[in-house]
């Protein structure tokens, strides 16, 4: 364990710690519930509150053969968390030694290398070798190891608990508004700004921006989106595509572009993030090439119109 001490240290506030635990993808708002119940307990205790989050996700290491996607890349994860108004989040690595620990050996961990003295989990938590630390299991080694244990209601929406697996159905279905629904803000895409075929400003007049993704990261269906892309603090209108580009591929890769309105630079190699407003269209296949300029020309304009309408939305609410 003394790989994850190391990594908990690394994270340790001054003083004793109210800590919950999990890898949070998406930071939805069954994840903010919990972090708002953390708050207030480290509050009432006079402790600081903690949150310590797997940097990858377990089922990355346990069964590399299921597919997995994640919401969130860590960077964006980190940062959501930390917006929540917690200042100390400690990413761990998963591993599988780290799988083959029991409940009280990573509760010790906590213990001696945070300085839990207080845990708090949503209804259906567990942890440990084979789930084995369920809170019941949990709250017993509390009284042994000097920590209490709260266990948060789940946050529920329209009558279901708020989960990850619901946000990557919405985005699987391109159904932007309802992932929105479901995280509290809009969904968000951020990564590098990748070179790409090259074929944006010299065929089609539109010089285009490629995120670079990562094979895990969680996409929305393919088809055409309003969006802002925001880079080093300035925000920009773009219309987003997502997917093959079938009026030049058969079975192209699944790429992320972004034709970004009102600039002129040179967004290459810049980390930029991406937000999403609205679905405009499914993508298609132009026979021609003038064709796709045409529609690109109104794909633009929608998304000017897309924005506007989000934005004084925002303003009425």
């Amino acid at each position: 364990m003394a790989d994850l001490c190391a990594e908990l240290e690394a994270g340790r506030p001054d003083g004793l710690a109210a800590v919950t635990f999990g890898v949070f993808d998406g930071v939805h708002l069954g994840h903010l519930h919990l972090m708002r119940q953390l708050r207030d307990d480290a509050r009432e205790r006079g402790l600081t509150p903690v949150i310590v989050t797997l940097s990858n996700h377990p089922i990355s290491v346990l069964r590399p053969q299921v597919p997995l996607v994640l919401i969130s890349s860590l960077r964006e994860r980190l940062a959501l968390l930390r917006s929540a108004g917690i200042e100390h989040v400690i990413p761990v690595t998963f591993t599988k030694e780290l799988s083959l620990r029991t409940a009280e050996e990573f509760m010790r961990a906590l213990c001696d290398c945070v300085g839990l003295r207080h845990f708090v989990a949503g209804p259906d938590f567990a942890l440990g070798h084979d789930r084995e630390g369920t809170l019941p299991v949990l709250a017993s080694l509390g009284e042994k190891l000097g920590y209490t244990v709260r266990t948060a209601d789940a946050f529920v929406l329209d009558g279901a608990p708020v989960r990850s697996t619901a946000v990557r159905q919405a985005l699987s279905a391109g159904d932007i508004e309802g992932a929105q629904r479901l995280l509290g803000r809009p969904f968000a895409l951020d990564g590098p700004v990748v070179e790409g075929e090259g074929r944006g400003e010299g065929l089609l007049g539109f010089p285009t921006a490629n995120l670079g993704v990562g094979p895990l990261q969680a996409l929305p269906a393919d088809g055409i989106y309003a969006t802002w892309l925001d880079a080093d603090g300035e925000r920009y209108p773009a219309a987003t595509s997502i997917g093959i580009k079938p009026t030049f591929h058969e079975d192209g890769p699944r790429v992320v572009e972004a034709f970004v309105l009102d600039f002129a630079g040179d967004l290459y190699g810049r980390h930029v993030r991406i937000e999403f407003v609205k679905r405009l269209r499914d993508q298609e296949r132009f026979a021609e090439v003038d064709a796709l300029v045409a529609q690109m020309r109104r794909d633009v304009e929608a998304t000017r119109v897309a924005l506007a309408q989000a934005a004084a939305s925002a303003s009425r609410a």
